[in-house]
């Protein structure tokens, strides 16, 4: 469904733009907030150093583009567009953009600066024809809590400055384990990618999972179980919508996975049990000489670097279970590594409100341009501008999905819960909002008009407080639209049923 506030928000740059035609500086930025409008959906990786964020990367598209060693490429802002060609441009803060030139190592894209340092780049363009960048920009950013105070306020600046036309729309943000400095960060880019509102639109992803059980084959579950212990954390809560445990270089190996590398890992699943387990025992002793295996040291470093020690044995444990082809082992990887829930949670949670996301994005730098910059007809653009935050109903809903997460209502939990769900804490679909299940994600007419007339006793009721009737009205106007939704889905369902006359 389209959202109407896009279009409002499209008329309000042109609008600008004729204004401050004559500005050239102005006229720069508002022509950036306008491409921000039009482009895709911009979700930043961000988190602290060796959080795993280029391998994931590499993962969400299926290439090993990302630099993940510590060179002079990870400590510059990165940008992954589509493209038809793949090209990548340097664009240093003083001088003009440049074309960098790479080329592939072993399947990996490598590139450098061009004989620049870090310091001089401003941002790094990727464009690749990747499938998975059609409606995402993907931005890497440079580890947060570096060693390095210039390389960490970098990655800070630009993720947590809400009126910069190159600011993300979502973050994806990374953790080993729950630090300071992670929930530092994560209230920083609340409390100003969003303004005020204090919108719920980062998910954290506990990363590098497989070494969370010591790279034992249930590792992941250890993990899950952590992710699942940090997602009730309080703080945490109330800063992202979910933690998700993803082991970030078993997806990228699986994603990227080679025949030659598929024939090694049967090899060494077809070894005897006891000569494999003393193999798979560490990694010293998985790389040191020895005749229990045709595979050479190399060949088996080669192995360790691309899977890591846990990601050999599960692709072990799964060949010997029956995955008899490369692709499918590469399909049950992917799945053991968390990498489809995380790619579900970006199409149900951004993608599904990507209008709104750069709706809210956009407004508050283009107010900020204008208010700095007036003259006639400028107030006339600033009272759009209100108009559009006060009556575009996405924007309540995700102020009142954060407000609700952050405990700032006094209702039962069980209330609270459920208006999480509606106004789209699990997800923007009808099926998300009202927890259906099976395939069609309909809706009876009967259990909708039952939650209106519900929250309409709780809203009327003497007891509710002021701030908690707010939040009744956004579920009831939430709800009000996915009845109109339905009622439209069922008129058209009777019509297509109707013979038409000879």
């Amino acid at each position: 469904m389209r959202e109407p506030a896009l279009d409002d928000a499209r008329r309000v740059s042109r609008r600008a733009l004729d204004l401050y035609a004559d500005d050239p500086l102005v006229a720069e930025a508002l022509a950036s907030y306008d491409q921000r409008l039009q482009g895709p959906l911009r979700v930043a990786l961000a988190g602290i150093v060796k959080a795993g964020k280029s391998t994931l990367l590499n993962a969400l598209l299926g290439e090993s583009i990302a630099a993940t060693d510590a060179g002079e490429c990870t400590r510059v802002v990165t940008w992954y567009r589509r493209a038809e060609t793949p090209t990548i441009t340097l664009h240093p803060h003083v001088g003009p953009p440049r074309r960098l030139p790479f080329r592939r190592e072993d399947g990996r894209v490598v590139l450098s600066l061009d004989g620049m340092s870090a310091d001089d780049v401003a941002w790094i363009d990727v464009g690749w024809p990747s499938e998975s960048l059609r409606s995402l920009v993907v931005i890497d950013t440079p580890g947060i809590a570096s060693l390095s105070a210039e390389v960490s306020e970098r990655s800070t600046s630009f993720l947590t400055k809400n009126t910069s036309a190159s600011a993300a729309d979502a973050v994806i943000y990374l953790m080993r384990h729950l630090h300071e400095s992670d929930r530092k960060f994560l209230e920083a880019f609340r409390d100003t990618a969003v303004g005020e509102s204090l919108t719920v639109n980062a998910v954290a992803v506990l990363s590098r999972t497989d070494e969370i059980g010591s790279a034992r084959i249930d590792s992941l579950l250890s993990a899950a179980k952590v992710a699942d212990r940090y997602g009730q954390d309080g703080d945490l809560h109330s800063l992202v919508l979910d933690v998700l445990p993803v082991a970030g270089l078993l997806a990228e190996a699986a994603r990227t996975l080679r025949e030659k590398e598929f024939r090694a890992l049967v090899q060494i699943s077809d070894m005897e049990r006891r000569e494999r387990e003393r193999l798979l025992m560490s990694a010293d002793r998985f790389v040191r000489p020895n005749d229990s295996t045709s595979l050479s040291p190399k060949e088996r470093k080669e192995l360790l670097s691309r899977f890591g020690l846990f990601g050999v044995r599960l692709s072990s444990a799964l060949i010997r279970g029956g995955a008899r082809t490369s692709t499918e082992l590469a399909d049950q990887l992917v799945q053991q590594s968390g990498l489809n829930a995380l790619q579900s949670f970006i199409r149900t949670q951004f993608r599904a409100r990507a209008a709104t996301l750069k709706v809210h994005g956009v407004l508050p730098g283009l107010e900020s341009i204008i208010r700095e910059n007036p003259r006639e007809g400028s107030a006339e653009l600033l009272i759009e501008i209100e108009r559009i935050i006060v009556t575009t109903h996405s924007l309540r809903e995700l102020s009142a999905l954060s407000r609700t997460r952050a405990g700032g209502y006094r209702l039962p939990e069980a209330h609270l819960a459920e208006a999480e769900r509606i106004v789209g804490g699990h997800g923007a679909e009808v099926a998300d909002r009202l927890a259906i299940a099976g395939a069609s994600g309909e809706a009876s007419t009967a259990d909708i008009d039952a939650l209106l007339a519900k929250w309409h006793g709780i809203a009327e009721s003497p007891l509710t407080e002021r701030a908690a009737v707010e939040l009744c009205r956004t579920v009831i106007r939430s709800l009000e639209q996915i009845a109109s939704v339905e009622r439209a889905r069922s008129v058209g369902a009777q019509a297509n049923h109707i013979a038409l006359p000879r």
